[in-house]
């Protein structure tokens, strides 16, 4: 990996814990392979297209980096609900990323939505040039997939495509669909395309115990964590409701 930068935030309020503080360390890379990143991954890193990023807190290790075993997953009473009505009906198609208008209008939308319902940091719409260095310009094999009803747009998730791993980087959707789930439909499908594709394990990102907004990546198994320098647990089948 070769990188132009490299720091660590100050700290600050914690987007996902409000009575906390937050610092991250960011790397901004050059080049990146996919099998560097999915080393780094496993140490807690994320990316958003060349910039690199993980928590750097002092006092607080309650993002954890959750992976679910592909192979053997089975999923709970709820998600086959989410899997009877969307199976054959609302299903991906694999693409290069590419900020089409449909596709940015769709991003727009679903986080102008996010800010009157969760309060999220205003957003500009129409800005291709963010949305373009988070999501089109990409160190190594990344995918686009979409999803529509009736011809019409109404899913983008954003997926890296990894040596041991498909590995969930962001999902918007449109709010009209927001009953069948489809937050929990993509997780659904990267799990399938995982095992069809003979990769085991799918990461779900951070599981940040406290959030309430986090707590679906907690619910599906089996799965497991883990915090920085230490080894694999079992996720519990609880963590995304309590305190663990």
């Amino acid at each position: 990996m070769r990188y132009s930068l490299r720091q660590v935030q100050s700290p600050q309020p914690c987007g996902y814990l409000p009575d906390r503080l937050q610092s991250l360390e960011y790397i901004v890379a050059t080049s990146v392979s996919a099998e560097e990143y999915q080393l780094l991954m496993e140490r807690g890193w994320r990316h958003f297209g060349h910039t690199l990023f993980r928590p750097a807190c002092d006092d607080c290790v309650r993002c954890r980096t959750v992976r679910v075993d592909a192979a053997r997953f089975a999923p709970n009473r709820s998600q086959r609900r989410t899997i009877r009505r969307n199976a054959g009906e609302l299903e991906p198609v694999f693409a290069d990323p590419e900020c089409r208008d449909e596709v940015l209008a769709l991003y727009d939308s679903w986080h102008g939505a996010q800010s009157a319902r969760k309060g999220w940091p205003e957003h500009y719409p129409g800005d291709d040039g963010q949305f373009h260095e988070s999501f089109v310009r990409q160190p190594f094999r990344v995918e686009q997939w979409e999803y529509r009803l009736g011809g019409r747009l109404v899913g983008v998730g954003y997926v890296d495509v990894l040596p041991r791993a498909l590995s969930a980087i962001y999902f918007f959707y449109d709010e009209a669909i927001r009953d069948r789930s489809p937050g929990i439909w993509n997780v659904l499908r990267m799990i399938d395309e995982a095992n069809r594709r003979g990769i085991p394990h799918v990461y779900l990102g951070y599981l940040v115990e406290g959030n309430a907004g986090m707590s679906y990546k907690g619910e599906f198994h089996p799965a497991e964590y883990r915090e920085q320098g230490k080894d694999w647990l079992p996720l519990p089948r609880n963590a995304g409701a309590v305190e663990w």
